[in-house]
């Protein structure tokens, strides 16, 4: 981010984040910088200081983007400008928060440390996914989900154009490296460093054919024929349509199709592991806290309360 460049801002459409949206247009209006959002965002949190453009104005002029909101903000904002990729800052506004740089809280230092030249840019690869007529891209995965009533989703894995194996199963996860900790994770795959190159196809609560997630090298294209079931497609999380018997969806990896702002000095990588960790427990945020002594709280932490 610098004088003279052109900010984008992608908001969660549900929380209300124009508090960080007027701290944004706040220190934009004192360093040159000209920021702009979607028309429907600015009229929804009557945002100040910021211009309301198309989505595809937003996708193809600005410099950098900052995403107020979640993983799934996140995400949309690096699929918004795959095509011309720019630096994006994800701020967590949400529960999890693996793959945003820097919490709310940071918000402020984190323009500061940008305008000093304390951040770098981590490229990521992207999923290009294909299908009968469309394609789309994928930041995290792309699912294919069984639909109560329509059977179990049945599928053949070919990868580089040979034919691997079978699946017979209740979901069928293809991951980039970046989102082995979203789904791929919690169907019993490996977490992968967002540094690395390939795919993983994970089957979850498989019942026949392969079991256990393979891995795939960023050169080999892979298809999955449709070969029973009517599988619901989620892409990064968002519903896509039904498969058809017959179908056949082709991934392959686009590298360096996403550009995550990262602030130097930042523990982002420190607390993705502790939640990561703490995933497995028993426990509501609110409860760990609870375990917290009242002397070793930070000044930001909730108080205690009944879990919602």
């Amino acid at each position: 981010m610098h004088d003279g460049s052109r900010i984008g801002l992608v908001l969660h459409p549900r929380r209300d984040c124009g508090g960080a949206a007027a701290q944004v247009a706040a220190w934009t209006t004192t360093h040159d910088v000209e920021l702009v959002a979607g028309a429907e965002d600015v009229e929804r949190l009557h945002l100040q200081g910021v211009t309301p453009v198309s989505m595809a104005e937003l996708a193809s002029s600005v410099d950098g983007l900052i995403a107020l909101g979640g993983d799934g903000t996140l995400l949309g904002a690096m699929r918004l400008v795959a095509a011309k990729p720019v630096p994006v800052l994800g701020v967590n506004f949400g529960r999890l928060g693996f793959l945003t740089a820097v919490e709310a809280r940071e918000l402020d230092s984190a323009l500061t440390a940008m305008a000093e030249g304390r951040s770098t840019i981590e490229p990521r690869s992207c999923l290009v996914v294909r299908g009968p007529g469309w394609e789309a891209v994928a930041f995290n995965d792309v699912v294919l989900a069984r639909v109560p009533g329509q059977g179990q989703v049945e599928g053949v894995l070919s990868v580089a154009g040979r034919r691997y194996g079978r699946y017979r199963c209740d979901s069928l996860i293809v991951a980039s490296p970046m989102g082995s900790t979203a789904y791929n994770y919690a169907a019993g795959g490996p977490v992968m460093s967002p540094g690395a190159e390939g795919l993983l196809v994970t089957p979850s609560a498989p019942m026949s054919g392969i079991s256990r997630t393979v891995v795939v090298g960023p050169a080999e294209p892979l298809s999955l024929e449709i070969t029973g079931g009517r599988p619901a497609m989620e892409i990064d999380g968002v519903y896509s349509g039904e498969c058809e018997v017959g179908d056949v969806i082709e991934v392959a990896t686009r590298p360096a199709a996403g550009l995550l702002v990262r602030i130097d000095g930042s523990r982002a990588a420190d607390r993705s592991r502790v939640k990561l960790s703490l995933l497995d427990l028993p426990l509501l945020p609110d409860e760990l806290v609870e375990l917290v002594p009242d002397e070793l709280r930070p000044p930001h932490a909730p108080e205690p309360g009944p879990a919602d």
